[in-house]
């Protein structure tokens, strides 16, 4: 039967470090080195932009291990806007997350989810019906218990990082052997978006890290274990994200890279033969669930716990004690996701128009989080838990990243709009469904 919110701690410093790998090390990674090597000039600048994404990400998850442990709760942003800014701001980001955020990023990996289980399937069902089924799929094994989705993190983690390690080792073995890189096909090169968008989406690659803050409340020694659990996590994510991208670089060579949305494919068909492919895909597949599955977990705690503060929401508030799962929650956040997959299907290309969707709202919320940590400094000066070192550079420089972040997605956002393809209206999409949310606002208590 359910209850009202009263989450366990049931969750170990090393599930919360496999959910942020298994955030983290998604989809991005297959798509995002392409439109990286088509923005730089030569190749110590991409891996030097996948480094600076790396130390930017550390930044903000030093920056959440505060706002997690001196101020814990299953509500994440949420708790943390609230008591820094008041509910009213603190119910305009529920509405974001529910309508935009969190269920677009969903989406986004649904659509790669679909795109690469297409593959796999010649002349079989549509790839918009394996994204919506992959949303359905997970959201479900999640409702039936915390444990099933644990126990499927962890399997999907192990996988994942099993294929990139594959990858590595076909880099490997290209190298000994002295295989020429392949060619670029003629005249495919990309002109390159330039570092600004390009920064965009290397941080999406390195999205999830502040997923962590919504499972404080059901971290044991949430203190010391989530601190762990990010640092060590994020860590390891951005060294194998760097050594990637040389290996891709070493053996594809930038031009044929740049030219490539689907470089692991080329890298292993190359090394090993056309059964490459296949492998690939499965890869891929895996991550996108990988990263949905996490994102589901985190994403209905969220509006769970913020159904108790709005009262449009009250009845996402509800817990169901015996499966430690918020039911209700899940259940609308897998609805939303499938709209917005329909809604993407339509486009020519439903990842880059669920990147425009989701960007600018999430960058901004993500700057007022940041400018949350100074004031929540002044107003609970005694709170317990960790203190971000070097305050305030730190939390500066994440600040400092998250307004050039959103910045720049604004633009992509107004790229997008000049363009003449479908889906075009997805930055715009994103904004005006934030603009809805006002009303939210004035009844939130």
């Amino acid at each position: 039967m359910a209850s009202e919110l009263q989450p366990r701690r049931r969750l170990s410093a090393t599930d919360v470090a496999l959910m942020i790998v298994g955030i983290v090390i998604g989809a991005g990674i297959f798509r995002v080195p392409a439109d990286v090597a088509a923005a730089v000039s030569a190749d110590w600048q991409a891996l030097a932009l996948w480094a600076l994404g790396g130390l930017a990400a550390l930044t903000g998850a030093l920056t959440y291990a505060e706002l997690a442990t001196r101020h814990p709760s299953v509500g994440g942003e949420f708790h943390f806007l609230r008591l820094a800014w008041g509910p009213r701001l603190a119910a305009l980001f529920v509405w974001a997350r529910i309508s935009v955020m969190q269920t677009g990023a969903i989406a986004t990996v649904a659509f790669v989810a679909g795109d690469y289980a297409a593959g796999l399937w010649p002349g079989g069902p549509h790839p918009a019906l394996w994204a919506g089924a992959s949303v359905a799929a997970v959201t479900i094994a999640n409702m039936i218990s915390l444990e099933a989705g644990r126990r499927g993190q962890q399997l999907f983690v192990a996988v994942e990082v099993g294929a990139l390690a594959a990858v590595l080792l076909a880099a490997l073995w290209l190298a000994g052997t002295g295989t020429p890189a392949p060619q670029p096909p003629a005249g495919s090169t990309p002109a390159g978006t330039g570092l600004g968008l390009a920064m965009v989406f290397i941080m999406l690659a390195y999205g999830g890290w502040n997923e962590a803050a919504y499972l404080s409340a059901e971290t044991r020694d949430s203190s010391r274990g989530l601190v762990r659990a990010l640092v060590l996590g994020l860590g390891g994510v951005t060294l194998l994200y760097v050594l990637i991208n040389a290996a891709f670089l070493a053996t594809l060579g930038r031009e044929t890279l740049a030219a490539t949305p689907a470089p692991a494919t080329l890298l292993l068909e190359t090394a090993f033969g056309p059964l490459a492919a296949a492998a690939v895909a499965t890869a891929v597949v895996i991550a996108s669930l990988s990263t949905m599955n996490a994102t589901v977990i985190t994403g209905a705690r969220a509006m769970c716990a913020a159904g108790r503060h709005v009262p449009l929401l009250a009845p996402l508030g509800s817990w169901d004690q015996a499966r430690s799962v918020p039911r209700p929650a899940l259940l609308l956040q897998g609805l939303i996701a499938l709209a917005l997959t329909a809604y993407g299907a339509t486009a020519r290309d439903g990842f880059i128009a669920m990147v425009a969707f989701g960007a600018p709202v999430f960058w901004l919320f993500l700057a007022l989080t940041a400018a949350a940590l100074f004031r929540l400094r002044r107003t609970h000066p005694n709170a317990p838990g960790f203190r971000v070192p070097l305050y305030p550079i730190i939390p500066l420089i994440f600040l400092a990243v998250c307004l050039a972040m959103l910045w720049s997605s604004l633009d992509y956002a107004r790229f997008m709009l000049t363009s003449s393809e479908a889906g075009r209206h997805a930055g715009v999409l994103g904004i005006a469904l934030l603009a809805l949310g006002v009303p939210l606002v004035w009844r939130a208590r």
